[in-house]
Formats: C-alpha cells, sequence, structure tokens
C-alpha cells in the first residue's frame, strides 16, 4: 500500500483514511501476556543481527521476548501463520504469497528496507545472464529462505533453455561451494555489501550479473513488490554500477496479536532506529512515511495505530 504524503512529508488526510481501511482485515485479538516470539534468521544473517537488536531494544522497555533463529523469510511466516511466533522478518514477496495466495493470517507492521537480489559468479564465469544458468549447479538459498522463493522466480523468468541444477544452501555453504567449484554461481538477498560476500570477493574475483531486465516480467507474474536498482560502481570490486532487483524487507506479525503489544513493537522500532542500524545498503531506511507501503500485506490496527499518533 503506497500512500501518498504532503507537502511537508505527513500522511495526507486521503491517506491516513487508507490506513484504516487497510487495517480492516487485520483487527487484533486480546492482550498478550506471555514472552513475544520473534522470528528471525540464520544466525550471523542480516535478519539474525537485526533481530537480535530488537529484540535487545524491545527489552529495554520491558518486554520480555524469545528469539527464534530460523532459515528466514517463509519459514517465519508458517510460524507466525501456526501461531508458534509473533513477530518475524520477512521479503515482501514471500510475505504477499503468503498472505494473498495461501491466505495465511498475517500483518505487517512496517516496510523496512530494501534487499538487493545478488546472482554471484566468478569473474571469469560464461554466464553474463540469468538464462546463462541452463543446466548449471546454482544455490538458490536454503530452504525456507525468501531468498530461495525470489530466485526460483528470476529463473523462471529468464527461462534458460535447459533448467538449472538447483541446490539449496545458505550463505555460508553457497560461498563455500562457489569457492570449491561445487556450484557455478549462488543466489542471495541482503544489503551492499553484503559482509560475507565482500569477503568472498576480496579473497577472489567475483561479479553480480545484472537482473533488471527480468523486472517488469516479474511484476506482470507477481505484482509490483519488485523494482530495479543499482548496485554501486566498487561493490564487490566491480568497476561499473550493475542493475539488479530490489524487494524490501517487511516486520510482520500474526493477525491475532493484540492491538497494544503491535503498537508498542511499532514505536520501538522507531524509536530505537539508529541503534538498530537496518543492513547497509543504498536507499536502505526506516523512515514512517517509508513504512507504511506494505502492498498486499495489510497493517495491523495496533500499527496503524501508531502511524496516526505520529501524523495525526
Amino acid at each position: 500500500m503506497d500512500l501518498v504524503t504532503s507537502r511537508g512529508g505527513r500522511l495526507s488526510r486521503r491517506a491516513l483514511l487508507l490506513l484504516g481501511a487497510a487495517a480492516a482485515g487485520c483487527r487484533s485479538g486480546g492482550g498478550d501476556a506471555a514472552p513475544l516470539r520473534l522470528a528471525t534468521g540464520p544466525a550471523g544473517g542480516a535478519y539474525g543481527v537485526l533481530g537480535d537488536r530488537f529484540a535487545a531494544e524491545l527489552r529495554r522497555r520491558g518486554l520480555r521476548v524469545q528469539v527464534t533463529k530460523t532459515a528466514a523469510s517463509v519459514e517465519n511466516l508458517e510460524l507466525l501463520a501456526a501461531g508458534r511466533a509473533d513477530l518475524g522478518f520477512a521479503l515482501a514477496d514471500s510475505a504477499e504469497d503468503a498472505v494473498r495466495v495461501r491466505r495465511r493470517p498475517i500483518c505487517a507492521l512496517a516496510r523496512m528496507y530494501l534487499n538487493y537480489v545478488h546472482l554471484v559468479v566468478p569473474d571469469g564465469s560464461k554466464v553474463r545472464a540469468p538464462a546463462d544458468l541452463d543446466g548449471r549447479a546454482v544455490s538458490i538459498g536454503a530452504e525456507g529462505s525468501g531468498t530461495a522463493v525470489t530466485a526460483e522466480r528470476v529463473l523462471a523468468a529468464a527461462g534458460p533453455v535447459r533448467p538449472a541444477r538447483t541446490l539449496r544452501l545458505g550463505l555460508e555453504e553457497s560461498i563455500a561451494a562457489l569457492r570449491d567449484g561445487r556450484i557455478e554461481a549462488f543466489f542471495w538477498s541482503g544489503g551492499v555489501p553484503t559482509p560475507a560476500v565482500d569477503a568472498l570477493g576480496r579473497a577472489a574475483p567475483i561479479r553480480l550479473v545484472a537482473l533488471s531486465g527480468l523486472v517488469r516480467r516479474m511484476r506482470r507474474s507477481y505484482g509490483p513488490m519488485y523494482e530495479p536498482v543499482p548496485v554501486p560502481a566498487g561493490a564487490y570490486g566491480g568497476t561499473a554500477p550493475v542493475s539488479t532487483i530490489g524487494t524490501a524487507s517487511y516486520l510482520v506479525c500474526r493477525r491475532a496479536l493484540g492491538a497494544g503489544t503491535a503498537f508498542r513493537a511499532t514505536e520501538v522500532l522507531f524509536s530505537s532506529r539508529d541503534r538498530l542500524r537496518v543492513p547497509d545498503a543504498p536507499g536502505a531506511r526506516l523512515d514512517r512515511r517509508y513504512a507504511v507501503g506494505t502492498g498486499g500485506v495489510p497493517l495491523h490496527a495496533g500499527a496503524v495505530r501508531y502511524y496516526r499518533s505520529v501524523y495525526d
């Protein structure tokens, strides 16, 4: 849901009304006395690090929090849908699929920052476009990760003559497999630079494959959550910008989360944003006007109350 702001940067009256309408399907349940269960991501990964910081800030505000390390987006969404987590992080395309296709009872608290889809190959690779992956071994990301969802869509849009031989490996496993020659490429979705990918590039020359040419096709097939974004020159040793695909990360919650808890969690997200330090990326931001644009994932009523409290 992309909302128009007034010239002063405040949400317009129309936008505030739309916030209320968007929350209609995400009315909360009762209060939440048990500890908040926060589903994050792999230890050391962007969601894992951000989740630990967010949990610390919630605890500073007197909330009890239990952190669960996961494979990230898809697993987090399933935990929320099953009532086994209260809050979690997810890529926009995975979240929209969960809500609009699988009808999971999930709401959003905020759109947080933009992720950059990486297709990483050795610098001397013959792979110059995603269609060149035909028949090649490629890691599309860990099972249960949002990276794997996005990578499968990239490959479907690219339409290689022969399907790539896909493996589901986490980032560190993908890096090791590329270094050892067991795969010829891997996908990753994260900030720029991602420290582990940057370290790989310092040890041996790597290259990012441009992906933005697929954005229009992917938007037609899956919706408007994809956008072309430039990885700046110098990232990972590249001498020229590389245009790739960007998709947002959301802070999501189970639909039945209490409105007061959802309000407090959203409030803490923004009051502590300088300490949270969202992953480095061109365009990474934690901004209230940006945060309300959660597309087909409705904002929770508690989050709407927070945004109205700061813009009314």
